[in-house]
C-alpha cells in the first residue's frame, strides 16, 4: 500500500530535480558568456548548487517512490545537516550585521558610511578581497548615472538619495569639504581638510573616483549588511519548509522500514 508521506516526498523533489536543471544551466551559460571576472567567480557555485540539489532530490525521489530505505536514510541525513547548516548562517548574519549604519548628514540627501562602524569579521573579509571587489565594482558601472549627469547643479545634486555604493565610491567625503563641480568632479580649496585618508585617495578620473577610498568598502558593507538581512528572513522561512519536508521524510523513512519488515516476515 502506498503510503501519503512517501508520496510528499516524492513529489516535493520531483520539483526540486525540475528546478535543479535550470540553476546548473544558468552556471553553464555563466561559464560561456561571462566577460568579468565578477561573473566568472559566480559560475562555479551556482553549477555546485544545482548539481548538489539534483543528487539530493534523487536520493529522495528514489528512496521514497522505490522503497530504498539506506538512500532515503542518506537523504533525511543531508536535510538535517543542511537544517542545521542554515539555522547557524541565519543566526551568524543577524550577529554579523547588527553594527553600521550610514551617518545623516546635514542639507543632504544621501548618508556618509564609515568602514570602522561595522562588523570587525566583515571588515577583514573585504579587506582580503578588496583587490578583486574593486575590479568588480568598477565593472558594474555603479557611478555611470553621475557620471552622466555632469551638469546636474550643487543644489540638486546634494538633495540626491544617492546608494550606499554611489556616496561611498563616487564622490569624496564630506570630510574633505572640497568644492563641487560636478557629481564627480571636485576640486580642493584651501579651506578642503585631508585629515580623512580617503579625500588624499579621491580622483576625478572616473575610473578611478573613490573606488580606494574607505568609505566604498563602507558602501559595500551597507549594501552586504541590508542583503544579508534580507536573505536571513528568508532562510527562516525556508527552514520551516525544510523542517516539514524532513518531518515528512521521516515517516516516509519509517513505512519503508515497516513495509521491509512485513516482507521479510509474513
Amino acid at each position: 500500500m502506498v503510503r501519503c508521506s512517501n508520496n510528499l516526498v516524492g513529489i516535493l523533489n520531483i520539483v526540486t530535480f525540475l528546478i535543479s536543471i535550470p540553476i546548473i544551466a544558468g552556471g553553464v551559460w555563466l561559464s560561456r558568456q561571462a566577460n568579468t571576472e565578477c561573473e566568472r567567480f559566480l559560475e562555479k557555485p551556482i553549477i555546485a548548487l544545482g548539481v548538489f540539489i539534483l543528487l539530493v532530490s534523487l536520493a529522495g525521489i528514489i528512496g521514497s517512490c522505490f522503497r530504498v530505505s539506506w538512500l532515503l536514510w542518506v537523504y533525511l541525513l543531508v536535510m538535517f545537516l543542511l537544517i542545521l547548516l542554515l539555522f547557524c548562517f541565519t543566526i551568524f548574519a543577524f550577529v554579523v550585521t547588527n553594527k553600521g549604519a550610514g551617518e545623516v548628514i546635514s542639507g543632504k540627501g544621501y548618508k556618509e558610511y564609515r568602514f570602522g562602524d561595522y562588523s570587525n569579521w566583515l571588515q577583514k573579509r573585504v579587506d582580503n578581497h578588496w583587490s578583486r571587489i574593486h575590479s568588480c565594482l568598477q565593472d558594474s558601472k555603479i557611478c555611470q548615472s553621475l557620471i552622466e549627469g555632469s551638469n546636474t547643479k550643487a543644489d540638486d545634486f546634494f538633495k540626491k538619495h544617492l546608494s550606499a555604493l554611489q556616496s561611498g565610491c563616487c564622490k569624496p567625503s564630506n570630510d574633505c569639504n572640497f568644492e563641487y563641480v560636478s557629481p564627480t568632479n571636485w576640486t580642493r580649496t584651501p579651506s578642503s581638510s585631508l585629515d580623512n585618508p580617503d579625500c588624499t585617495a579621491w580622483s576625478n578620473d572616473p575610473k578611478i573616483l573613490c573606488y580606494g577610498c574607505q568609505s566604498c568598502k563602507a558602501g559595500l558593507l551597507d549594501n552586504l549588511k541590508s542583503d544579508w538581512k534580507r536573505v536571513a528572513v528568508l532562510n527562516i522561512i525556508f527552514l520551516v519548509f525544510l523542517i516539514v519536508v524532513y518531518s515528512i521524510g521521516c515517516c516516509a523513512f519509517r513505512n519503508n522500514r515497516e513495509d521491509n519488515a512485513w516482507k521479510r516476515y509474513p
